[in-house]
């Protein structure tokens, strides 16, 4: 019952975001249009960046699936794009308002789950620390997210799978290389 509360919370705020932006809705209009009190709301989060931050969380997990390994890594990062996509208006809405933090966290989180999988995958038989794997992983995922909040910014106009495209063609065989020269074997 408890996720079908917050599910239903979550579409009343996507619903009103078609109509006003994120810093015009109130707690009050969420559960007004979602027919519960205001008790109920503040039982599942503690304000609507919260419940932002929930939606960003749980809509992740189904976006990017299983698609975590080098040869899927680019159909992972285009399903990023592509629930972007499908979300515009909320995502846009929360890209220009006080809550952008809460989508780059996101996107940040997203890529940096999908790149560390890749890594690691790409390290197994090289002697290479944990700490040179995240580093890998943390440039990596500033340059992809990067390259996403340009895309949002810009109104989502550039085929999503052109970028992932590009973006193969200019990182093709780096992170293998990239884990050669962080050996500690040397």
């Amino acid at each position: 019952m408890s996720q079908i509360t917050k599910m239903a919370l979550a579409a009343s705020l996507k619903k009103m975001l078609a109509t006003k932006p994120l810093d015009k809705i109130t707690v009050i209009d969420i559960v007004e249009d979602c027919g519960v009190n205001r008790q109920t709301f503040y039982y599942h989060f503690k304000d609507i960046y919260d419940l932002v931050e929930w939606i960003y969380t749980i809509e992740a997990a189904k976006a990017i699936g299983n698609k975590r390994t080098y040869d899927t890594w680019q159909e992972g990062f285009l399903h990023i794009f592509q629930y972007v996509f499908e979300n515009k208006t909320f995502v846009s809405n929360t890209y220009h308002s006080l809550s952008r933090e809460h989508l780059e966290r996101y996107l940040y989180d997203e890529t940096y789950d999908l790149l560390i999988s890749v890594v690691e995958e790409k390290a197994a038989g090289i002697p290479v620390n944990q700490d040179d794997k995240r580093f890998i992983a943390n440039f990596y995922k500033y340059a992809f997210t990067g390259l996403m909040l340009e895309w949002i910014r810009t109104g989502m106009k550039e085929d999503p799978s052109l970028i992932i495209e590009r973006l193969s063609i200019l990182i093709h065989g780096d992170i293998a290389k990239t884990l050669e020269k962080f050996r500690t074997d040397r």
